[in-house]
């Protein structure tokens, strides 16, 4: 008997109106140093970056809730505890605003393939500025950022309701108030500093030959090697059927995986080896919490990607997340309007019907009664909600109960099988000593 060849599924033809993305292998991403990853980790949970050394880039992209908070609006500087549970804060040290915008997850964003981020894609792969990218520094960003990856590290640094806190509070916070980037050479000296910190960027890069030597940009290298090193996900039963196993899912999530890329139209935006085309579209989620606006905009509303490029026709669009370990990672949406997936998903399949019945219960957000008042505000502005539920880039999609079943089991179908495992994980402690979440 001859041996039996297993094709990837994704170069045999189907009966699919897109096309099944190629497996993804660890060719596909930015090589990383083991020793700057260790580093970067050590960084990631060190509230020692922020303003006031009092919140940690693992605060809203912790491993215990799959690289994200669980909040729907996350809870920066000034707030207290982790996840689901982390509150607002009190005193003079309470937060002064909800972060805008959901806190998305880590995975797979040292893939090759990834030219864009942050929910409006205020950061993306370009040579605008002549220095790689169109970022909100412009042309102060700092040369020598080599990945997205690294790039992205740097701003919420300097974004004073995420980690830098109010002017007046720190140094920090002061000095990018003067210019974005006035803060980043203090944060630097603030780390190489520290012994550990110092000895580690030595040991660890070529070019460092002194601790004084140290800049952002190898932070922000060590930081982008750590995500890449640590977050990476390409075991799930999806990945083994494209690789050739057809008995790798369920008879319910090979029918889910037929409607995805089939009669839903879910691949349509949801494409390639990470299920997202890293494009921006209008899908018309419930509004909620401070928005983010173009700078001359008074209101408490959330434009997406009009906000980055100024060109009315990107008005509430954002961009096309990642599917891979998405039942991981919710309350799901920029905004994380929907505490369950299945919320979600019948959301896309008609945006006015799920609108309809969309309770401000449903909002993840932690009690802050001085805030209460913006929360919700939009509801209020009719015009702004017209102008909203004008610009749709979705169709309704006319599916049975058992077919949204069947898709829900697709996209479970997505989480990895190592997802919960990382190879570095938390530290014990960090050179700082500060306490971690």
């Amino acid at each position: 008997m001859g041996h039996l060849l297993l094709l990837p599924l994704a170069a045999v033809a189907g009966p699919h109106s897109y096309p099944l993305p190629d497996p993804i292998t660890a060719e596909d991403f930015h090589p990383f140093d083991p020793a700057k990853a260790k580093l970067g980790q050590l960084l990631f949970f060190d509230k020692i970056l922020s303003g006031n050394r009092n919140i940690a880039c693992a605060t809203c992209h912790h491993p215990e809730h799959a690289g994200s908070d669980g909040l729907s609006l996350g809870i920066g500087e000034g707030g207290v505890g982790l996840g689901p549970e982390r509150t607002a804060g009190s005193g003079p040290d309470r937060i002064a605003k909800r972060i805008p915008r959901n806190a998305p997850s880590l995975w797979n964003l040292g893939h090759r393939d990834i030219r864009v981020m942050f929910h409006d894609g205020r950061l993306e792969s370009s040579n605008l500025y002549g220095n790689a990218y169109n970022s909100p520094a412009q042309e102060w960003l700092p040369p020598g950022l080599d990945t997205l990856i690294a790039a992205q590290a740097v701003f919420p640094l300097v974004a004073q309701f995420e980690m830098a806190g109010n002017p007046k509070e720190n140094e920090i916070a002061g000095a990018v108030h003067d210019r974005i980037d006035a803060a980043w050479p203090i944060l630097a000296k603030r780390v190489r500093i520290l012994p550990a910190y110092g000895a580690g960027f030595v040991a660890a890069f070529d070019t460092i030959d002194r601790p004084a030597q140290v800049t952002i940009v190898e932070v922000a290298e060590a930081i982008g090697d750590y995500i890449n090193a640590d977050w990476r996900s390409f075991d799930s039963p999806f990945d083994a059927y494209l690789a050739g196993d057809p008995d790798a899912l369920s008879a319910q999530a090979r029918a889910g995986l037929n409607l995805f890329y089939g009669k839903a139209g879910c691949a349509r935006c949801h494409s390639g080896p990470l299920l997202t085309d890293q494009d921006f579209h209008a899908i018309g989620l419930p509004p909620f919490g401070p928005g983010r606006t173009r700078p001359f905009d008074p209101h408490a509303r959330d434009v997406g990607r009009m906000g980055e490029s100024d060109r009315l026709e990107d008005a509430y669009r954002f961009r096309t997340p990642s599917l891979r370990n998405v039942a991981l990672t919710g309350p799901w949406g920029h905004n994380g309007a929907y505490p369950t997936l299945r919320g979600i998903v019948e959301h896309h399949l008609d945006p006015d019907a799920a609108l309809a019945r969309w309770q401000p219960e449903m909002a993840g957000l932690p009690d802050a009664p001085w805030l209460s008042a913006v929360d919700f505000i939009v509801w209020q502005d009719k015009a702004e909600l017209a102008r909203q539920a004008a610009r749709r880039d979705l169709a309704p999609v006319d599916l049975t109960v058992a077919e949204v079943d069947a898709l829900l089991a697709f996209l479970h179908a997505l989480t990895g099988a190592t997802a919960g495992q990382h190879p570095l994980g938390r530290p014990d402690a960090v050179p700082s000593g500060l306490p971690m979440d």
